[in-house]
C-alpha cells in the first residue's frame, strides 16, 4: 500500500477520511495543504506523520526563493514550526521536522541548492529508515505470537498509520505471513472509528481473519477466554515506558491486566521521547466536540451537548508486558531497556 509519496508536483497521499468508501488520492502542493491534511486526519499515525513532516518541510523549502543561506534557514524554520504546530502528541512529527532543519544547517555553507539537495536526501532517508524499522519490529513482535492466537488490536497501526508494513498491525501481518493461524479482534475505536474503517480495510487487503467489535466489548471477550494477547501502537512513549496511544488504549490495558492477558506496545524507537521521564509530560490533543456528537452526516447527540474529546490517553508502563521496537522486545524496567536499545542502535553502547 503506497499511502504517501513525493512527486515533482508535491505530496501525493491517500485520503484516509474517505476510506473505506472511496480510495482517493489527493495532491498537496503547498505547505498549507499538507498541514490541513495532517490536522484533518487525511494522513495520520505517528510514523506516517514523521514521513509526512519530512516531505512537508521539503515542500516548503522548494518555495523559498532567497539564495542567502541565513535567510533561507530562517524561512525554513518558519516552515518547520508551521508543520510542527499541526498536532501535538505524535513525537515522530517533531523528530522528522528537526532532522530536516539539521540537514539544512549542515549543508548551509554550500548555499540554497546544496541545502535543497540535503533536504531531499534527508527526507528520503527518513522514509527508507522508517521502512527498515517497521520490518524489523514486525519480525520481532511476530516471534511473540503463539500459533492459533487471538489478538486484540485498538485503533489503526498498519501501512496507513506507519507508511510501511505497520507497527502493531505489522506484527499481526507478519504472524499471518508465518502461517500462525491467528485471529484479530478489532476494536472499532470511537469516536472516529479508525479500527472499523481503516484496520478492517487493511486486514481485508491482507486476508487476515478478524472480528470487528465495539470498544466496550473487549472485556466480555477477555473474560470468555477469547483473547490471548493485545498489541497496540503508540504516538509517544516516555523514557519510562508510559505510552500515549489512541483514546481507549488505557482501558484495554487495564482490562488485559485484570484478566492476565499480556499487553504489548509496538512502535519504532523514533516514537520514544527520551526527554520525558514519564507520561505525565505527554501533551494530549483535544479535538473537535463534533467528532463525538456524530460521524459524517449522522448526528446522535444534541448539537450543543457538552463534550470532552481527548484524542489520546496514557497507559502506565506497569501495564505493558513488552515494548516491541526495531531493536527487539524491551522489558521492564523500561527506563533501562529502552535506553539500552537506543544506545545499541546509535552505537553508543558498543
Amino acid at each position: 500500500m503506497k499511502i504517501l509519496e513525493w512527486t515533482d508536483k508535491g505530496i501525493r497521499l491517500l485520503d484516509q477520511v474517505r476510506l473505506p468508501k472511496e480510495e482517493i488520492f489527493i495532491l498537496c502542493d503547498t505547505v498549507d495543504k499538507i498541514c490541513e491534511a495532517i490536522r484533518s486526519l487525511r494522513i495520520r499515525g505517528a510514523p506516517s506523520l514523521g514521513v509526512a513532516s519530512a516531505y512537508a518541510v521539503l515542500l516548503g523549502a522548494t518555495k523559498i526563493e532567497t539564495t542567502d543561506s541565513v535567510r533561507f534557514l530562517a524561512e525554513l524554520k518558519v516552515v518547520a514550526d508551521t508543520v510542527m504546530a499541526t498536532r501535538p502528541t505524535a513525537v515522530n512529527l517533531f523528530w522528522a521536522a528537526n532532522e530536516m532543519l539539521l540537514a539544512a544547517q549542515e549543508a548551509s555553507p554550500g548555499g540554497r541548492n546544496a541545502m535543497l539537495a540535503a533536504l531531499h536526501d534527508r527526507a528520503t532517508t527518513i522514509e527508507s529508515d522508517n521502512k527498515d524499522r517497521h520490518i524489523k519490529l514486525s519480525e520481532a513482535g511476530a516471534a511473540l505470537v503463539e500459533p492459533g492466537a487471538s489478538i486484540l488490536h485498538h485503533c489503526n497501526t498498519g501501512p496507513l498509520a506507519t507508511h510501511e508494513r505497520g507497527s502493531a498491525l505489522g506484527v499481526i501481518y507478519t504472524a499471518h505471513m508465518h502461517e500462525k493461524d491467528i485471529h484479530v479482534f478489532v476494536d472499532e475505536t470511537r469516536p472516529l472509528l479508525q479500527g472499523a474503517r481503516l484496520t478492517c480495510w487493511e486486514l481485508d487487503q491482507w486476508g487476515v481473519p478478524y472480528t470487528l467489535i465495539t470498544d466496550g466489548m473487549a472485556g466480555h471477550f477477555m473474560r470468555a477466554g477469547k483473547i490471548d494477547m493485545a498489541v497496540v501502537g503508540a504516538d509517544r512513549i516516555a523514557a519510562n515506558g508510559d505510552t500515549a496511544n489512541k483514546i481507549g488504549t488505557y482501558t484495554a490495558a487495564v482490562l488485559a491486566a485484570h484478566h492476565g492477558i499480556p499487553f504489548y506496545v509496538a512502535a519504532p524507537l523514533t516514537t520514544v521521547d527520551f526527554s520525558l521521564a514519564s507520561g505525565d509530560g505527554i501533551p494530549i490533543e483535544q479535538r473537535d466536540p463534533a467528532e463525538v456528537r456524530g460521524y459524517g452526516d449522522t448526528v446522535w447527540a444534541p448539537p450543543e451537548a457538552p463534550v470532552a474529546n481527548p484524542a489520546f490517553d496514557v497507559t502506565p508502563a506497569e501495564l505493558i508486558a513488552g515494548i516491541i521496537t526495531e531493536a527487539g522486545v524491551a522489558r521492564p524496567d523500561y527506563t533501562e531497556s529502552l535506553a539500552a536499545q537506543r544506545d545499541q542502535q546509535t552505537g553508543m553502547g558498543a
